[in-house]
């Protein structure tokens, strides 16, 4: 059986080419606001949408929904530490280190370190179990 660590880092590489596929139709969109002759326009706006339809992506998959499109197809699920469906706070917090991809690596390793999953997760108090069961 695979491990959940290994299953999260799956459903995170299905979450990012879901949330790439919407940067693709929404540079589109931008390219016919902008015009097809200035892609330089369209593309010098990305690095402020992105990290934010990013952790927009994440935020509101994992409140709302209790996990993100990539997690679901993992059988993964965010829940409270007491079982409950995370909020909106522990959402928003959970998941500022999904806004750049080198503050995932810190949290990672800080969370090893402190022999936990995650610093942000257990700053919330929140785990990722295995829905399948």
């Amino acid at each position: 059986m695979v491990s959940v660590f290994s299953r999260r880092i799956i459903a995170y590489v299905i979450d990012f080419f879901v949330v790439s596929a919407v940067m693709w139709i929404l540079a589109y969109l931008l390219s016919l606001v902008f015009g097809p002759m200035d892609v330089l326009g369209v593309y010098s706006v990305f690095p402020y949408i992105a990290p934010i339809l990013g952790f927009a992506y994440f935020v509101v998959f994992e409140c709302f929904k209790g996990a993100t499109i990539g997690k679901a197809l993992m059988y993964l699920e965010v829940k409270s530490r007491n079982g409950a469906n995370i909020n909106l706070p522990q959402a928003i917090v959970r998941n500022l280190t999904k806004i750049y991809w080198i503050p995932i690596i810190f949290d990672w390793l800080v969370g090893r370190f402190m022999n936990t999953d995650r610093l942000f997760g257990n700053l919330t108090r929140t785990v990722v179990i295995n829905s399948s069961q």
